[in-house]
């Protein structure tokens, strides 16, 4: 369960121009939200990017179901404070599956 983000982040990633920030590399991502431990080393992620409001969903508090979202808003919040223009969210779920998006700060 915990390795399934780095093959969604990877497609992800991958998608192509289409996508906000897809086609790009993960070091162009501004802010990084990946919650699965060994992701970030796995990646090559830049650590000085990787979730920069600190832990993951747990860390932070969250109801049942709400990860995404809280995530999802600590993500949103980074980039506008930091000027980013894209950030990565990825996170695993029940079951071996995981998620991985992308968003574009207009």
């Amino acid at each position: 369960m915990l390795t399934a983000p780095i093959p969604a982040t990877r497609r992800v990633l991958a998608k192509g121009r289409h996508a906000a920030g897809a086609g790009r590399p993960l070091r162009d991502q501004r802010s990084l939200r990946l919650r699965a431990p060994g992701m970030a080393k796995e990646l090559g992620a830049d650590p000085e990017r990787l979730n920069p409001r600190g832990g993951g969903a747990i860390a932070l508090g969250h109801p049942l179901g709400a990860s995404g979202i809280r995530l999802m808003t600590t993500l949103l919040h980074a980039l506008e404070d930091s000027g980013g223009r894209y950030g990565l969210q990825s996170m695993c779920e029940a079951g071996g599956m995981a998620n991985a998006t992308l968003i574009e700060r207009l």
